[in-house]
């Protein structure tokens, strides 16, 4: 809990500093985080360090100075990670990075999520699908296709906190319950 915390604080400065600097520079930062939490993720053993109270904020910055040097990173995000290095908070990269994606996305009227389908469905379907999706919400949406043969038909689709569930499976259900309750 409290790393989410620290992770939605030291986002949201990054992105408001971003935002006063204008578009280019918001996408530039998201960019640069993304590649730095891929680094990491490519060795787990770093971020054990980042959280590791024995090693020392000099050689913490010196990791993640050799790990900035290959990505190439705006100044901003470099003088990021030294803070985040003097406040003890580099094991929240990959956090820091989640929430500004988000805080990104909801600037750029952005929205992600995934349809479950039943079937595998043609592009130019699942591209009628999204289109009719993104007139009805006023966003653009990026989904993530999956197909399920459990759901038997229809479709579920999740986007942020909300989920519909149009498949055979639920109404199958909610029928049932209708008829046990006798209505």
């Amino acid at each position: 809990m409290i790393g989410n915390l620290v992770a939605r604080r030291y986002a949201r400065a990054l992105f408001s500093l971003g935002l006063a600097q204008g578009d280019a520079k918001l996408v530039a930062y998201g960019e640069n985080l993304s590649g730095l939490v891929e680094a990491l993720n490519e060795s787990p053993q770093l971020d054990r360090i980042f959280r590791n109270p024995v090693f020392k904020v000099a050689e913490k910055k010196a990791v993640v100075d050799a790990i900035l040097s290959k990505i190439k990173p705006q100044q901003m995000i470099v003088n990021f990670c030294h803070l985040l290095a003097d406040n003890n908070r580099l094991g929240f990269l990959a956090d820091i990075q989640a929430y500004y994606a988000e805080l990104l996305d909801e600037h750029q009227g952005i929205a992600r999520g995934k349809m479950i389908t039943a079937i595998d469905l043609e592009p130019e379907i699942q591209a009628q699908l999204k289109n009719s999706l993104e007139e009805k919400t006023s966003r653009q949406l990026i989904l993530d296709y999956a197909v399920d043969p459990q759901i038997l038909g229809g479709l579920i689709l999740k986007i942020g906190d909300r989920v519909l569930d149009a498949s055979l499976r639920a109404q199958l259900v909610a029928m049932r319950e209708t008829i046990k309750r006798g209505e």
